[in-house]
C-alpha cells in the first residue's frame, strides 16, 4: 500500500465541507466519500 502524500485545503473546499456537513442531508461516511476526506477531518 502506497502512502499519499500530505493534502492541504484551501479555506473555500473546508467551507464547502462545513456547509455539506450542517445540512445534515447526509451522514459523515457519505460526506467522506463525497469529498474524499476522512470523516474525522469533518468533525474537527
Amino acid at each position: 500500500m502506497t502512502r499519499r502524500a500530505r493534502r492541504t485545503h484551501n479555506p473555500a473546499f473546508e467551507a464547502k465541507v462545513a456547509l455539506a456537513g450542517l445540512m445534515g442531508e447526509k451522514t459523515m461516511v457519505g460526506l467522506s466519500q463525497q469529498f474524499d476526506v476522512h470523516a474525522n477531518q469533518i468533525n474537527e
